[in-house]
Order: structure tokens, then sequence, then C-alpha cells
């Protein structure tokens, strides 16, 4: 059986089969987990209130040690920066489309985004596809590294439940990248980019991601990508069929979505 094969059979993204513990010191894990749960708390804190606020907990560590570990992982703070109007390398850009606007159905609107996951020792990166309407999952997946070929994986599955009229993502390099635009084209789906240095735009992941981090991630320590594996896809049955949420009525999203077309 391929290495393919048997990826697929675990649910795992094929880049996760060479996952090797990552080569930061024990030291830099540690600050890493405590950035992570400090970003969860305060996402609006830059490399210089991160750092102040890790010299309060006894770390005196220097600010660029600071900076290149958020990028590590993957975080950026929410709030606007300079220079927002420099364009980055892309060939098109698209407008934030969703603001003022009405929510009613499900597969109206759709968005992704990735977050950091942390590893006894290491980390990981969770991509997740939503239904906004609903809150409801449709898709997600793990990788190793913060390339594009996950995101579309993810991309790719959600699209074989359903296909929506909108889908919103941030300015990341993934998902501004020439694949994962021509999949949305080619489906005809309106492209809806997040204001650069805007989370908010997002919100509605932003505030999955502070279920997944504070009701799995931080009430475990995952041995290996495998075990990540196993615990997220049970957190996401749990989420998805079990969880109330007070903004759906008390229902679960499964219940909204699959009432919702």
């Amino acid at each position: 059986m391929s290495i393919r094969q048997q990826c697929a059979l675990l649910g795992l993204a094929r880049s996760s089969y060479y996952y090797e513990p990552a080569a930061e010191s024990e030291e830099n894990l540690l600050l890493m987990r405590l950035l992570d749960e400090q970003y969860t708390r305060t996402p609006f804190y830059g490399s210089r209130k991160m750092t102040a606020w890790l010299h309060t907990q006894g770390y005196p560590v220097e600010r660029k040690r600071v900076r290149r570990l958020l990028q590590l992982m993957g975080l950026e703070p929410i709030y606007p920066k300079p220079h927002l109007s420099i364009a980055g390398v892309v060939v098109q850009r698209y407008p934030y489309l969703l603001r003022g606007m009405r929510i009613e159905r499900c597969n109206q609107v759709w968005s992704c985004d990735i977050t950091y996951i942390r590893l006894l020792r290491g980390f990981i990166y969770l991509i997740a596809v939503m239904d906004w309407y609903s809150r409801y999952v449709l898709s997600w997946e793990i990788s190793i590294t913060l390339d594009t070929s996950f995101c579309l994986e993810a991309l790719d599955r959600a699209l074989k439940v359903a296909t929506p009229e909108i889908f919103n993502t941030d300015q990341g390099v993934q998902f501004t990248s020439t694949e994962f635009v021509n999949r949305l084209k080619a489906a005809a789906i309106r492209i809806s980019w997040d204001g650069r240095g805007r989370a908010l735009d997002n919100m509605f992941v932003e505030r999955l991601w502070r279920s997944v981090k504070y009701e799995e991630v931080y009430m475990k320590d995952y041995q290996s990508v495998p075990d990540a594996v196993r615990n997220i896809q049970t957190y996401f049955t749990f989420y998805n069929q079990e969880r109330l949420h007070q903004a759906l009525d008390y229902q679960t999203p499964a219940q909204v979505y699959t009432r919702g077309w």
C-alpha cells in the first residue's frame, strides 16, 4: 500500500507522514506554548507587548526572538499596521464582500483559517473550513508546514459537501495563491478577502479557534501527529453534532446546517 493510501486511511495529510519533532530548543517550545495561550487571550498583543508580558512571567527574552517565534507559529496580532496599502505579490486583489451583509442561509458564506497547534515536543498547523450561518465545520486538515497543499486538500473536501456563494479568507499566501484562487473561480464562487491586519473580518473562525484551544488543545498534551488527529477529529465531531451554541438558539451546527439546505 502506498504512503498516499495509508495516509488517506488514517485521515492524515501526506506531509504529516514525514513529521519529525521540531528542531527548536526546549526553551523555545515552552515560550511558544506560553505565546499561543496568551495570543488566544489577547490576540491584539504585538511582539512588543508579548515580550513585555513574558518578562512579567519571568522570561527575560529579546523582542527579536519573540517576533521570530510568532512568525513561526503563524500568529499575527489583530490591529492596523503601518504601510497597509503596499500591495503584495498577487495578480489580482479581491475586496471584502461581507461588510454589512446579512447572513441568512447555509452555504451563503464559507470561510477558513489556519491556527497553530502545539504538541508535547513540537507543533503542527490546523486549517478548518466553516459555514458562517450554521458555524458548521465542513472540513479540516493538519500539516507540519504552512504550505498551500493542505489548504487545498481541506477546500477540496469541503466542496464535495456543497458549494458556497462566497468564500472569505485572510490575505495569507496560502489563500492568495494561484492554486487556491483558481479552485474557487472554477467553482464559480465569489472571492472575499479580509482587510490586511483585520482578523475580526473572519470573526467566526477566530471564535472557533478559541473553542478548539480552550475546550480541547489546552486540556491535553498531544504526543504525536496521529494523537493530535484523533483528538481533534473527536472534538470536531462533538463541536458539529453535540455542542450547543447560544447564537444558534442552543442548537448544534449540524442541526442548523442539515436543515438549512
